[in-house]
């Protein structure tokens, strides 16, 4: 077994001075990218004399490296990236690139960071020089490298395809949604209007306190399983409630019903999730509003894909006017215009969508079937 010292080295510190260079970002999951190419505006320093300048096939080591910041500069010839990254050159004469990056996210090397931090603070734990260098490394011919390199690089090429179609099906809907509705931040169609209020019961759930939680029973969702139920995410619960206490406050008309609406009101605010038949859980009261007994005009489908549009998302941030804490509050919610369109259009709408979910069903299955396949190659050739 290597160690990952034999491969690499510390790069000479370069700094960017008064050179023009690309700014390069570090991601969690798409590795370095160029960061014109990724975000929307400058995120870099308005100085960047300090940066430092990386090249083509350096390896750059962040953080938190637990979550496998880590990643070779295979973008462009030369860059400059944050101060704050630890920048190695690496010895090419005896690893194949590919393989090279795939080594150092491993689940044997993730295991090997997360046992091996160090300091107190979470987001700032780091992994000392000379411990990162010991990490072992299964390295074989260079033939057997570039032949395990590709076989996971057309695993992860499908991935992509799979996640950039489901990208594609989500656009598909929300054009069809401005061409029935037209756009709801100007009204283009001329629909009626109604405050929210006027439309549904809103609410949240009966506070759960601490002592109130069980280890097993229904579960009890958080903000963050609502987003991954939101996002088609396989959930394990975390918290419960006992079935006494859940059958209780459903006796009381306290838990909602296949049809509601579901609204994030901590985080992202404004998505949602619409209760299905099957489900059974109850939810954490200030963080997540509820939406029941909606109006006959109005179709819980088309309620939720508008609140995603421009026209209910610009309403929620002029609510957020003068605080310092995103938050989408029940009387937030209950003053919000809404557009409504004739109750046949939103059928068809309703419709239109159910359809495409027949067919991003299909996709999320296969995506899911590559990502198993790829986790167990990536145990059988790096365990």
């Amino acid at each position: 077994m290597a160690k990952l010292g034999g491969f690499i080295s510390p790069a000479k510190n370069i700094k960017c001075g008064d050179g023009k260079y690309p700014v390069l970002s570090m991601t969690m999951h798409d590795g370095i990218v160029l960061q014109s190419d990724r975000f929307k505006k400058s995120l870099a320093s308005a100085d960047q004399s300090g940066y430092k300048v990386v090249d083509y096939g350096q390896l750059v080591v962040g953080f938190p490296i637990d979550e496998g910041v880590l990643y070779l500069q295979r973008v462009i010839e030369q860059g400059i990236m944050s101060p704050a990254y630890n920048v190695w050159d690496v010895d090419y004469s005896h690893v194949d690139p590919s393989y090279f990056e795939l080594s150092l996210h491993s689940p044997q090397a993730m295991q090997y960071y997360k046992e091996n931090l160090r300091g107190s603070t979470a987001r700032r734990r780091s992994l000392p020089k000379e411990v990162l260098l010991e990490l072992p490394l299964k390295m074989p011919s260079m033939d057997e490298q570039k032949r395990v390199a590709t076989s996971i690089d057309k695993l992860t090429h499908l991935i992509d395809m799979r996640s950039k179609q489901l990208d594609k099906l989500d656009e598909l809907v929300k054009s069809r949604f401005i061409e029935m509705f037209g756009d709801p931040e100007f009204n283009t169609k001329q629909w009626p209007t109604k405050k929210l209020s006027q439309l549904c019961s809103i609410s949240s759930s009966k506070r759960v306190y601490k002592h109130d939680l069980s280890l097993e029973g229904i579960p009890f969702l958080r903000i963050s399983d609502l987003n991954e139920l939101i996002d088609n995410i396989e959930n394990t619960p975390e918290l419960f409630i006992p079935n006494d206490k859940f059958n209780e406050l459903k006796n009381n008309g306290l838990v909602p019903n296949a049809g509601d609406i579901l609204v994030t009101s901590r985080g992202t605010l404004g998505r949602c999730y619409i209760v299905k038949e099957c489900d059974e859980f109850y939810f954490q009261d200030g963080m997540i509003s509820w939406l029941s007994n909606l109006d006959s005009q109005l179709t819980n489908m088309y309620l939720s894909h508008l609140f995603m549009t421009s026209g209910i998302q610009k309403q929620i941030e002029s609510l957020q006017a003068g605080s310092t804490v995103t938050y989408l509050s029940i009387a937030m919610l209950k003053i919000l215009n809404i557009i409504l369109p004739p109750l046949d259009l939103q059928n068809q709408f309703a419709d239109f969508v159910a359809q495409v979910d027949k067919s991003k069903l299909a996709v999320q299955k296969s995506l899911e079937q590559l990502e198993i396949l790829k986790k167990a190659l990536m145990q059988e050739y790096f365990g």
